[in-house]
């Protein structure tokens, strides 16, 4: 079994605590979903947001789900680049697994799709 990084990345329209929860975990559940893994397997989850997004802590969400209480979280600003994509929250779930590199499903959904069209119709 080794580690492997899965990235995922999705945007909200209005810096509002409600909606950063909610996206976080419909981010959050699709990578679970496409990559067929479960809390236990997580070794730990990496979270960013652009500067734009200080309304609530993205983790504060993944908390919440059950099974996930004890999965280490840690929060980040995005590091703020010109032209950047803005309202962005970015997820690294790192996963203990058997499966290849090429075997991981990266999640983009809403406006980061644009950030690597080239991985976001993975299914």
């Amino acid at each position: 079994m080794v580690n492997r990084g899965i990235r995922g990345a999705t945007t909200v329209t209005n810096n509002e605590e409600n909606e950063i929860l909610r996206e976080t975990v419909v981010l959050l559940r699709e990578i679970v979903e496409r990559n067929d893994v479960i809390a236990e397997d997580i070794c730990s989850v990496w979270i960013t947001v652009t500067g734009d997004l200080d309304a609530t802590f993205p983790a504060r969400a993944i908390r919440e789900i059950e099974g996930w209480d004890l999965v280490p979280l840690m929060c980040s600003v995005e590091i703020p680049v010109k032209g950047g994509l803005p309202k962005c929250i970015r997820l690294m779930v790192q996963v203990n697994t058997d499966k290849s590199q090429r075997d991981i499903r990266h999640v983009y959904l809403n406006e980061a799709r644009k950030l690597r069209p080239d991985l976001s119709q993975q299914k």
